[in-house]
């Protein structure tokens, strides 16, 4: 073999012990990136777990509430806010929200039809936290079981067919209030300004005025303005309303509201949950309705 040959050869030589490097490299990292994944997998699994535990948590500390009384306000443990609790390599965050607090969306409609009076107090609403009176109007055609629209900014299939890409009116009560996002005209910024106020409860409910802000307290009756609602709630702040009595007595002279529409109790609530497991996070809301009898059901739960 000549010279010139064999260092031919040495150089492939090193060329393939080079290839062979990268791949043994390569093969390596990607041994490496899938362990890691399969690490970051099974993390995930137990912050899931941990998850349906802090459920259960919120579901136990509901039922025993139930029993210790009839009253629910933010005085009680439920209302509040769980410290990070240590759980095997990671954190359990959690907290807990009377659903009944806010404006029942739902409320816009019954037995199919609009309901006049939670029309007009959804409209108050809006009004006080500046928003457009014609949301009440369309969101009301996006529940209700009928095909006619609204004659003050309603919206039927009609507007939602000419939409990209076209779609339906639900023609059915919320189950989120996630879903005001297919709702015309609620935009970003409105659901921003809206959401801390409302929500999407199964059936009719009554307020909770220990619970209320003063924003939905106003919507309750015309003539009770934000200053007043504000009022009420630092009175409650001192000492929680007992009954709906107790609550009646203390409106401005004038002030009428249903008792029918308040209470001093609730039956949904809403747990916000939050784990942290190594590299792993996930997050999730439950609702739960408390029953009569038995521990608080599940309404739906979303993870991620």
């Amino acid at each position: 073999m000549t010279t010139r040959q064999r260092g031919v050869a040495i150089v492939l030589a090193m060329g393939v012990v080079a290839l062979a490097a990268i791949a043994a490299a390569a093969l390596m990292v990607s041994q490496s990136t899938w362990s890691r994944q399969i690490e970051l997998t099974s993390e995930h699994v137990q912050a899931v777990a941990v998850l349906e535990a802090g459920a259960d948590w919120a579901r136990a500390l509901l039922d025993d509430d139930r029993h210790a009384s009839e009253v629910d306000h933010l005085g009680e443990p439920w209302a509040l806010r769980l410290p990070p609790m240590p759980v095997e390599n990671g954190e359990l965050l959690g907290h807990i929200e009377d659903q009944q607090g806010a404006f029942n969306l739902n409320n816009l409609v019954s037995d199919g039809k609009v309901n006049v009076a939670r029309l007009a107090q959804f409209q108050r609403l809006l009004a006080t936290l500046g928003l457009p009176a014609g949301l009440a109007y369309t969101l009301a055609d996006w529940i209700d079981e009928d095909s006619q629209p609204q004659p003050e900014g309603g919206a039927e299939d009609a507007d939602y067919l000419a939409a990209d890409p076209p779609y339906l009116a639900a023609n059915r009560p919320l189950i989120d209030v996630a879903e005001l996002a297919l709702v015309r005209g609620f935009d970003d910024n409105v659901r921003a300004r809206l959401l801390p106020y409302v929500t999407a409860l199964p059936g009719a409910t009554a307020v909770n005025v220990n619970t209320a802000p003063p924003e939905v307290l106003a919507a309750l009756a015309e003539g009770l303005d934000l200053g007043e609602a504000r009022a009420l709630v630092a009175q409650r702040d001192r000492a929680y309303y007992r009954d709906r009595d107790d609550f009646l007595k203390r409106l401005p002279r004038g002030v009428v509201v249903s008792a029918e529409e308040i209470s001093v109790s609730s039956n949904y609530f809403l747990a916000s949950l939050q784990v942290s497991i190594g590299g792993a996070q996930a997050s999730g809301k439950v609702l739960l309705a408390r029953l009569r009898t038995g521990w608080p059901v599940i309404v739906w739960r979303k993870y991620r």
